[in-house]
């Protein structure tokens, strides 16, 4: 805890400026029963420019994924509830977010099962704040697959992953956080075809296809009316007939 405290207070004094280090907008779910660590962790991200929601057990992070949406997942393995691994087990199921998993275990074993389970990192406790950090956003530049500037731009359109932030023609979009979501997947993925399934897994989880995809084709729907104009070609969400979407990457 001192090696934390100690981080946080050298990040504070010694950080870059903040146009360096600010990802306004990108959300972290934070998973631990650690009142002390998850306040130092929290004031910390939040310093750093992400918004983040801590958690104090499994069944609250399962519940608070929902509602949050996160970009990525910090979880501590010990929780008062569950076992952590099956909590990163269940939310691997419902999406692809990169998933740091903390835990003051140093044994090889358990880095594979955590790694083979579905976390993208493993970070041995304690760490440095310097450390936590620079893994949190290598993992977000993975997971977008997008230059430094996070900026995916196709014919007029541009997406602003950093900010959360979509234009067409230099023209601000407001999308709900689904059409969002949606979006984002597809730039993530742009020129290569989402399936119906892919699509649905990742944003509602695969156990719902049958409810939800008629929602998946309403989603694209309204997305389109706000991304395109009114001339009725398909310029950016193009649908593959019978598979399902995918967006113009030029």
């Amino acid at each position: 805890m001192a090696a934390l405290l100690q981080g946080f207070r050298s990040m504070i004094d010694t950080s870059p400026p903040l146009h360096e280090v600010k990802k306004e907008g990108l959300r972290i779910l934070l998973v631990g029963d650690d009142n002390s660590m998850i306040g130092i962790l929290t004031a910390a991200l939040k310093s750093a420019g992400y918004r983040v929601y801590p958690v104090g057990s499994g069944k609250e992070a399962l519940r608070k994924f929902q509602f949050a949406r996160p970009d990525l997942i910090l979880l501590d393995l010990y929780l008062p509830d569950m076992d952590g691994k099956q909590v990163l087990l269940s939310l691997r199921e419902w999406t692809t977010a990169p998933i740091i998993v903390m835990s003051v275990r140093q044994e090889e074993s358990e880095k594979i099962a955590c790694l083979d389970t579905g976390a993208d990192d493993y970070l041995t406790k304690p760490f440095s704040m310097g450390e936590l950090l620079a893994r949190l956003r290598a993992a977000l530049r993975r997971a977008f697959g997008t230059p430094r500037a996070e900026v995916f731009t196709a014919g007029e359109l541009k997406l602003d992953f950093s900010r959360r932030e979509v234009f067409v023609a230099n023209e601000k979009v407001k999308l709900t956080a689904t059409e969002y979501d949606l979006l984002k997947l597809l730039a993530s993925h742009a020129g290569v075809v989402r399936t119906h399934y892919q699509l649905i897994h990742e944003l509602w989880g695969a156990t719902q296809y049958h409810d939800v995809v008629h929602l998946l084709r309403v989603t694209v729907s309204n997305l389109r009316r706000k991304l395109e104009n009114d001339s009725g070609i398909v310029r950016y969400i193009v649908t593959e007939p019978g598979v399902g979407y995918r967006l113009a990457s030029s």
